[in-house]
């Protein structure tokens, strides 16, 4: 199978290869059922769905799809939904989107409240810890997940070996019937090869998950040794009371260092010894640094694990097919090479059946005749090949001579390859004719001399005229104040003045969905609804009843990164498409002088970089109402970072989701011939507004030290 975030590439492929299965990537952000419906409906064979989604939410989507479902199990979590975080792309140019997440959430960061000046909290705030899924592998079995992912970017083969192997005696322990337990060891082991400060249940419970951060520490933790009881600094030697096992060769550090040390030199009562076990004292040498009494010690790596792993890896790597053979060799007459398989029905190599013969005959010994061994020792060198033979049969007339051993050789060689040639014609795709489209481009260059500004107002503020906005057509109001009345009187000044469309979020939880239905409902009921902003796939189903009276604009959150992208949007109905903000100005342009197509371009704003299940104020992927901070006043809360730069926190406890800004805001100069160009307001105020619309206006930009250009210059 192929996994494919790109809708474009994916609709490509599932038009031209339909033996090829495609797998909806978790970069697509399919977090509800909605999305797993359409991408059924595609044709995917998979989806992959967000790590956000709980037991519950997983369970629902199973039982009512009939697409495949792949979750996460194991290993590293990003803090924003996959396919939403443009944090390394924006400030690194390295985007997460393509592969080359630079992890600016490993990075330290304080939280601040803007109005006080005041650091609420400070340390790996964006750091999750690592996902461990033992105890949910029945539970999500019986939900009906088809496979389990194992996060494993940028591990060693020693983590590789050690993790799939105890997830796979689980996942067998699971079907064999027997109780089920884990033992203790094995958590153990898995906290050996990575943690990050232990292991979190991630999103899979359905109650809040107050541990999910590890602030102390971005990277491995190791497990805990014990403290410094003794330190001398000149001969370099700690003194501790073991907590674990500890050999010659084994790797720790100290006090949440980064410094990593190799165990070298082990003593215990004056001697040297290679291996000390749990509540024994023990002296560690060679060891330099920032080091005081009382530090704790960790365990970062096992000598004895890291060998058991290779070994493990190492052995898999000769792993052999195995074939029956039987041997005929006869007077007179060609020697007949009999290959076949007895593998079940479910296997590539199910009844395999292959006979060959040997153009030199048998003769009479005259001196030494062949043996059954030195037949079995000539037809059992399969060298490289996947192959092995495990029960073979000889039938051998008595006192033959072949006059050339190599044609034993011959033999199996050409039985091999016949059973290859089988093995792989069974699975062959047959070849196809494909034409890429190649869609129409305008054949003058788009020269709209007054395209339309539309305006995003990420915050409503109820003592805001909004009617003094001069210059705009379109108003984009996200869907949440749609949903309290102290918000009608503005909205009804909105929809008076402007065409007024509903912005929904790019993350649609399905236990929110009938919400939203109200909502949207009420929306069109009270004010003159233009129509509606797609954020996420989810919603062309969502809102299919809407299509034909109401107008849809697909978001940048859908990630409509080539032509063929923005195409298939068009093709199901999007009227309008927003390319993706990871785009420079030659990529644009692309998309941009489609013919038939409208394309609406953010010229300003401060770009969401990360979108997430987790309220850093809160410390919770659920809202936590006793948190102290009251995310609905008008308080600022920013993260800033070691260079100084603030990212403005947006919490929005309607589904718990947490928006973090760019500390700069995007400024371009609309030189795009764009349908339309989108301005993005936070905080500015209406004459700061009718300013950046002035500017959008004449063709000029923003400049100054708190402005970027964003992608647009640059190709990530």
């Amino acid at each position: 199978a192929i996994i494919v975030q790109d809708i474009g590439l994916a609709n490509f492929l599932l038009h031209n290869f339909k033996n090829l299965p495609i797998h909806a990537s978790t970069q697509m952000t399919t977090n509800n059922l909605s999305s797993v419906l359409e991408l059924e409906k595609l044709g995917f064979k998979r989806a992959v769905l967000s790590r956000e989604l709980s037991l519950t939410d997983i369970e629902y989507i199973c039982k009512h799809s009939n697409i495949e479902i792949e979750t996460f199990i194991h290993g590293a979590l990003c803090i924003s939904y996959s396919g939403q975080c443009l944090m390394s792309s924006m400030i690194g140019g390295r985007s997460g989107n393509r592969g080359r997440c630079a992890q600016a959430c490993r990075l330290p960061y304080e939280l601040m409240n803007d109005d006080t000046n005041k650091c609420i909290d400070k340390g790996y705030l964006l750091s999750p810890r690592d996902l461990c899924g033992l105890d949910f592998i029945p539970s999500l079995i019986e939900a009906g997940v088809s496979c389990f992912k194992i996060e494993g970017r940028m591990k060693n083969p020693e983590y590789v070996a050690t993790v799939t192997r105890i997830y796979r005696k689980y996942i067998d322990l699971f079907y064999s019937n027997s109780e089920y337990n884990i033992s203790d060891k094995d958590r153990k082991d898995l906290l050996q090869v990575f943690n990050r400060g232990g292991f979190s249940s991630g999103y899979l419970k359905d109650t809040a998950n107050t541990d999910f951060v590890f602030k102390d520490k971005p990277n491995n933790m190791g497990i805990y040794l014990g403290r410094i009881s003794k330190f001398n600094p000149n001969k370099g030697y700690i003194s501790i009371e073991l907590n674990e096992n500890i050999s010659i060769g084994d790797s720790i550090s100290v006090s949440n260092s980064n410094n990593k040390y190799h165990v070298s030199e082990l003593i215990k009562n004056n001697d040297n010894i290679t291996k000390a076990l749990p509540t024994e004292k023990v002296k560690i040498g060679r060891i330099k640094g920032d080091i005081k009494v009382g530090d704790p010690v960790y365990k970062i790596s096992s000598k004895e694990l890291s060998h058991l792993a290779s070994l493990s890896y190492i052995n898999s790597e000769n792993k052999k097919i195995k074939l029956n053979c039987d041997i005929s060799i006869s007077k007179d007459m060609p020697i007949k090479l009999h290959v076949y398989t007895d593998y079940p029905k479910t296997s590539m190599y199910h009844n395999i059946d292959v006979t060959v013969y040997s153009e030199i005959y048998a003769i009479k010994a005259l001196n030494t005749p062949i043996t059954v061994d030195r037949v079995i020792s000539q037809i059992s060198k399969t060298g490289n090949t996947p192959y092995e033979f495990s029960n073979i049969h000889i039938d051998l007339e008595d006192n033959l001579y072949i006059p050339s051993i190599k044609t034993l050789n011959d033999l199996r060689r050409k039985a091999i390859e016949q059973v290859q040639g089988l093995v792989i014609q069974k699975h062959l795709r047959k070849s196809v004719s494909y034409k890429l489209d190649s869609y129409e481009n305008n054949s003058n260059i788009r020269n709209r001399k007054n395209p339309k500004i539309s305006l995003l107002l990420n915050i409503l503020n109820v003592n805001t005229d909004y009617s003094k906005l001069k210059n705009v057509d379109n108003i984009y109001v996200p869907i949440k104040y749609f949903h309290f009345k102290k918000y009608y009187k503005c909205l009804e000044q909105l929809s008076n003045h402007f065409n007024i469309y509903v912005y929904t979020p790019s993350v649609l939880k399905d236990n929110y969905k009938n919400i939203f239905i109200s909502i949207i409902e009420e929306a069109i009921s009270n004010f003159k609804i233009k129509g509606f902003v797609i954020s996420n796939y989810g919603y062309i189903d969502l809102l299919s009843k809407y299509k034909s009276k109401f107008k849809f604009i697909g978001n940048y959150t859908l990630n409509i990164f080539n032509t063929h992208s923005a195409m298939f949007f068009e093709k199901i109905g999007l009227k309008t498409i927003t390319p993706s903000v990871e785009l420079n100005t030659n990529d644009l342009s692309k998309i941009i002088s489609l013919k038939n197509l409208n394309t609406e371009i953010i010229v300003y704003g401060n770009t969401p970089v990360m979108t997430s299940n987790y309220c850093v104020l809160g410390h919770s992927n659920k809202c936590i109402s006793s948190c102290g901070l009251k995310c609905s006043s008008q308080d600022k809360f920013y993260l800033q970072d070691r260079l100084g730069f603030k990212f403005r926190v947006l919490p929005d406890n309607m589904q718990n989701i947490t928006t973090i800004y760019n500390s700069k805001t995007t400024s371009v100069k609309p030189s795009f011939n764009a349908t339309s160009y989108r301005i993005d307001i936070i905080d500015e105020t209406i004459p700061e507004i009718n300013n950046i619309i002035n500017c959008v206006k004449s063709n000029s930009n923003i400049t100054g030290a708190n402005y970027t250009n964003g992608n647009f210059n640059k190709e990530v």
